[in-house]
């Protein structure tokens, strides 16, 4: 239960957070489009800094999470930070839900349930060896480069898929990496946890993951990247836990079969959310830069 409560009020901060996040970067200049000059200039927004405490308030509730639960159960709560996005934008914009919108939150409340029901996530498997371990690190972490590469190729739109995709990815990972890094805590002590690698991996992949969200909010409306962020994280989390950190999950046909309905029932739930008028359609109000002329718009 307590798992289960932490993981829902860090989505609900999350979710929040990301709706002031993207309001902020879309007046933010284009020219610092995937520039860490474009945190520099979002940081002067009072609206934009108040969703970046908001989402690391959720993120330090799904450490404490994944501290008590595995990375298998707790990346499904955390996708409901799309139903709490959702709410604030209705409220902002009076738009009502409609049944695309209920249809929407029954999916992704049923999948999470019918996944974390049917798998019934837990540790107390054996960790992988290191070529396992970095084989799946390696993927995640490749993958979300291909993504960022191939988005500079397309449309304000398509970009913005793709960035919040790649962001995705390795929020999955950093979520996995956090886990480790409460292992070491546990055993070791906050001594020790310095002297391994991983939490100056979680300090970059998280930096790395803020810069392309908020180039993806800068680029388009918050419902062309929302659903591609909130849907690969919690794959890219579950595929983390069970590739590397020794998460189990049933294994029998039936737990199995619904285990992948409730995955789907999720994706679909996030995509029928993320495409509801209710979310901001973000109608651009970029900000040149002093001295920049109509070539760098």
């Amino acid at each position: 239960m307590a798992v289960f409560l932490l993981g829902l009020a860090g989505a609900c901060c999350l979710g929040l957070g990301f709706v002031l996040q993207q309001r902020a970067a879309m007046r933010a200049p284009l020219a610092d489009f995937l520039s860490f000059r474009l945190l520099l200039d979002l940081a002067r927004m009072p609206d934009w800094l108040l969703g970046l405490a908001l989402g690391a308030i959720g993120q330090v509730l799904a450490a404490i999470a994944l501290g008590y639960g595995e990375v298998s159960l707790v990346e499904p709560l955390t996708a409901t930070n799309l139903l709490f996005a959702l709410a604030l934008s209705r409220w902002l914009t009076r738009q009502p839900l409609g049944w695309s919108g209920w249809g929407g939150v029954a999916l992704l409340a049923a999948g999470v349930t019918a996944f974390i029901v049917a798998g019934r996530p837990r540790g107390g498997g054996n960790e992988a060896g290191a070529l396992r371990h970095w084989l799946v690190f390696g993927i995640v972490a490749g993958l979300a480069v291909l993504l960022v590469i191939k988005s500079r190729r397309l449309q304000p739109g398509g970009k913005a898929a793709l960035l919040a995709l790649a962001a995705g990815l390795l929020y999955g990972l950093q979520d996995a990496l956090t886990r480790v890094c409460g292992e070491i805590i546990g055993d070791d002590g906050v001594a020790d946890l310095f002297s391994h690698w991983q939490p100056y991996a979680v300090a970059v992949i998280g930096l790395t993951g803020i810069l392309l969200v908020q180039s993806a909010f800068e680029m388009a409306p918050l419902r062309n990247s929302l659903p591609s962020l909130t849907a690969a994280q919690p794959l890219a989390g579950i595929a983390c836990g069970v590739g590397f950190l020794g998460d189990r999950l049933r294994v029998t046909p039936g737990a199995l079969a619904w285990a992948a309905v409730g995955l789907a029932a999720i994706v679909f739930g996030v995509v029928l959310l993320g495409r509801h008028p209710a979310m901001p359609s973000g109608i651009t109000q970029h900000k040149p830069k002093v001295g920049a002329t109509r070539s760098d718009r």
